[in-house]
């Protein structure tokens, strides 16, 4: 990724850090999760920090407002295109191929996000809302396209931002439905050949999202809530009533409560020009002490994926994993140390996009990292991947690498998930 960082354009004068070192500082400060700029800055004069910094990654770490410097000019393609590349080496080494949904796709859940709000406008492309009271309040938004997985994987492959025309000459803001567009469009072209489930919320069953899937050879799982597409519900009622269904029942066990989950498959529902195919799920809970019911939980996906008996369970839980992007994903980038609401630039959309590029690239490498064998296997007992990290930044700031790990660090070896 050095070469590749290094290969950027340059369009400061007089520069005294190279490009790649610029980025490199940004990507360290989510990397080690320090939360903003200024608090980047302040670990960079801990004691032994800089040199280990310098000793381990060989560049020399600058300031963050030096880097900034950076950020608001580069074109904000350039570092997409370096998280793009990572993608597309994990999917050619295949690591992610053991998390297929039946061993064919890979499940891209869609989902958008506020990123940052502003009592001011930052920038003239930023989405606003009115509020009775004639309050305007602008918020930075964005869509993201996450390859998500069973073991807790939420990987960025395609971002588009939410964002009305600068020109403002407009008769409707940008959303996320027109943002999806967009996303499709980049995705396809980025990942031509790339087997894709979408999976999403209840804001995209519509003629819309079912077209694009169609004509991108995509397949898709999406929530269908109560009141969305009248005529489709309307027509599970009625083969529900006829029996003309599929059905499988699984039961289990846990502490003291005793598990239901009961799945129906609806097949050939049509709406307007589509065929498609219903899965309804009830998961009930029952104290096996009291006999009372301890939990209901009722969903429904609408597919077009065929059905049988064996894969409704299979569909239903690819299409809850799209919790992952919200809980793995954007909760763990806002709550989780990199700090995602922070405003690590106040005025510039450009700067705001390169360092979400840069956050994305940092938490994939983190994924990669956490999730894999070795490092689960030094996390023991009751211990955390917090108390964890917090360990690895004492020793960065208290640690003293004398030793050359420039060889070391260059060892090719296997990470297992």
């Amino acid at each position: 990724m050095r070469e590749e960082l290094s290969l950027l354009p340059d369009y400061r004068k007089r520069p005294q850090y190279e490009v790649d070192e610029l980025i490199m500082a940004v990507l360290v400060m989510f990397l080690f999760k320090r939360g903003s700029r200024n608090n980047a800055d302040n670990s960079k004069g801990k004691i032994n920090y800089d040199k280990n910094i310098q000793q381990i990654f060989q560049f020399r770490l600058p300031d963050l407002d030096t880097a900034n410097g950076l950020m608001v000019q580069l074109d904000v393609q350039y570092l997409e295109n370096i998280k793009k590349k990572i993608v597309s080496i994990l999917l050619a080494r295949k690591v992610l191929n053991k998390y297929k949904l039946f061993d064919l796709y890979h499940n891209v859940t869609v989902d958008g996000t506020g990123v940052h709000s502003y009592e001011y406008e930052p920038y003239p492309e930023c989405p606003y809302k009115t509020s009775k009271n004639g309050i305007k309040t602008w918020t930075a938004y964005v869509l993201e396209a996450k390859i998500v997985c069973f073991n807790g994987f939420s990987i960025s492959i395609s971002t588009e931002w939410v964002k009305n025309p600068v020109t403002k000459d407009f008769d409707k803001q940008d959303c996320e439905q027109k943002a999806f567009v967009r996303l499709a469009k980049k995705l396809k072209k980025d990942f031509p050949r790339l087997p894709i489930c979408i999976t999403a919320d209840g804001l995209y069953p519509n003629n819309t999202v079912f077209n694009i899937c169609k004509k991108n050879d995509w397949k898709y799982i999406i929530t269908l809530k109560e009141g969305n597409l009248k005529s489709v519900w309307e027509e599970i009622r009625f083969f529900d009533l006829v029996g003309a269904k599929i059905e499988n029942t699984y039961a289990s066990m846990k502490p003291n409560i005793r598990i239901t989950e009961e799945y129906k498959g609806f097949q050939n529902i049509d709406y307007q020009k589509h065929c498609m195919n219903i899965v309804k799920t009830i998961i009930k809970s029952k104290s096996i002490k009291t006999e009372e019911n301890a939990d209901l939980l009722k969903f429904a996906h609408i597919t077009n994926l065929e059905l049988s008996k064996s894969n409704l369970k299979e569909i239903s839980a690819a299409g809850r994993l799209r919790w992952k992007i919200e809980n793995e994903g954007f909760n763990e980038q806002k709550n989780g140390g990199y700090n995602l609401k922070h405003k690590y630039s106040r005025k510039s959309f450009i700067a705001t996009q390169n360092y979400y590029q840069c956050l994305q690239i940092a938490h994939i490498i983190n994924q990669l990292s956490h999730k894999s064998k070795v490092i689960k296997g030094l996390i023991k007992g009751h211990d955390t991947i917090i108390s964890f990290q917090e360990a690895a930044m004492s020793l960065l700031i208290a640690g003293n690498f004398e030793c050359n790990l420039h060889e070391f660090l260059n060892l090719k070896c296997q990470m297992r998930y």
